[in-house]
């Protein structure tokens, strides 16, 4: 499992990508698919809702199990993945491009994310 070096981490396993004019891309780790298994179900924060750092804001469900979306920042859903709600598999199978899950425009970044190796240690 490599992750990759230019996002952040939570460890709720979910990935942050640097702002962008302020936006981030926000998704879940391979770890975090893999540990789910297939998705087949993904719930979303709304556009213009605001999300808070270490607080749900949606949910996954897989063949296994469900389990919480958390975000890794506060700020507001600028975007959410439309091809990840009609295909849910693209979690599984592009967890850092095509599966990524909501972009938010980030008003607080908490202390404590971490980068691809600290993860990496922490995810085991």
């Amino acid at each position: 499992m490599s992750n990759p070096t230019e996002l952040r981490y939570s460890k709720e396993h979910e990935w942050l990508s640097a702002a962008e004019d302020g936006v981030s891309t926000v998704g879940i780790t391979e770890h975090a698919a893999n540990a789910l298994g297939d998705v087949v179900y993904v719930q979303l924060p709304e556009v213009g809702e605001t999300v808070t750092a270490n607080e749900t804001c949606g949910e996954l469900e897989s063949t296994k199990s469900v389990s919480d979306l958390y975000s890794p920042v506060t700020g507001e859903i600028t975007e959410v993945n439309q091809e990840v709600v009609d295909d849910p598999s693209l979690v599984n199978t592009a967890p850092f491009e095509g599966g990524w899950l909501f972009k938010v425009r980030v008003t607080e970044e908490p202390e404590g994310l971490l980068s691809a190796d600290e993860y990496t240690e922490y995810a085991g």
